[in-house]
């Protein structure tokens, strides 16, 4: 009887074995998915239901099973909701990780500097993966930047962050400003940055095209900045032909050529540099700026220097066959 006893706790201690070996077997396994799947965990989602998602979308075999082990020999963390990615082939514990990492899918929207507003609104509502509709941003309320969302995150969300990032720019440069600038306010400061940045794609040249319209605002010169010409046309978007002289002469609240000091706002959301470079504008005594044809410009002092350099930019330009 003793050896028959003890044959049934060996079998038993056997069989144990075999369960719990299985038991942890099940848990660290690959999974079923043969290719990298994204997976999206609602808000207020439960451990359980999370799991239901995961056996309809493949990713797992059973939620039974899964929650089984994951009470067992998982973390006491609470899952996160969002957008996952889950490796090929992930374990039950690899995925437990993961949705309790939080680390979701992260997608960016680029906003280039210059951008005008109307632009940023077709970019926003151009992504598939945001919800909701927004209006056109108020020009120059963006700070051009890459921004993270997340899939079905509304578009004012990130609209709302595009925004926040220009105050908090505008807030901790506008302390730091030199008694150079020109500028009175915050918002004149960004209207003559989206000048600035229009007119120049050079970073070395922003702070000398900057102490350029000062100097011109000073002496109370128009501007004469090309790009405030175009903006009452298209919104900021690309002309696309060559500015009509009946445009120049047209009197408005943004044509730099039809008016002294600033325009009424931005023609554009400027970026972070042309910012600084309005609130520290290089000290220069020039007037006066053509394109060089070389991707940058040539500065003058007086108007007969910079005539002679419109004249070598025209030849360049008829050599190319532009005129």
């Amino acid at each position: 009887m003793r050896r028959f006893g003890c044959l049934i706790l060996l079998v038993a201690a056997i069989i144990a074995a075999v369960v719990a070996g299985n038991f942890l077997y099940g848990w660290n396994a690959s999974g079923p998915h043969e290719f990298q799947r994204t997976i999206i965990i609602k808000s207020g989602s439960s451990l359980a239901m999370a799991a239901q998602t995961m056996e309809s979308e493949g990713v797992i075999k059973s939620a039974d099973a899964f929650l089984t082990r994951a009470k067992i020999l998982g973390g006491s963390d609470p899952i996160k909701a969002g957008e996952f990615e889950i490796p090929a082939r992930a374990s039950n514990a690899q995925i437990l990780n993961i949705l309790q990492g939080g680390k979701t899918v992260q997608r960016l929207v680029t906003i280039p500097e210059g951008t005008p507003s109307i632009i940023v609104h077709e970019k926003l509502m151009a992504e598939s993966f945001l919800t909701g509709e927004i209006p056109v941003p108020a020009e120059g309320s963006v700070l051009p930047d890459s921004y993270s969302f997340e899939r079905g995150e509304p578009r004012a969300a990130v609209l709302l962050r595009m925004q926040k990032a220009m105050q908090d720019t505008i807030a901790e440069l506008w302390p730091q400003r030199s008694i150079n600038t020109v500028v009175k306010t915050p918002a004149e400061a960004i209207t003559l940055a989206a000048i600035v940045e229009k007119e120049t794609a050079l970073a070395r040249e922003r702070t000398t095209v900057a102490g350029v319209y000062s100097n011109r605002i000073r002496r109370n010169m128009m501007l004469q900045a090309d790009p405030t010409i175009i903006y009452p046309i298209t919104k900021g978007k690309p002309l696309g032909r060559r500015i009509r002289q009946s445009e120049i002469a047209d009197v408005n609240d943004y044509n730099t050529y039809a008016m002294v000091g600033l325009p009424k706002g931005p023609i554009a959301n400027p970026g972070r540099a042309s910012i600084e470079a309005v609130l520290n504008p290089a000290a220069t005594d020039a007037l006066y700026f053509v394109a060089d044809g070389k991707g940058g410009h040539i500065f003058a002092n007086t108007l007969q220097e910079h005539n002679r350099n419109v004249a070598k930019w025209y030849a360049i330009r008829r050599a190319r066959g532009e005129m």
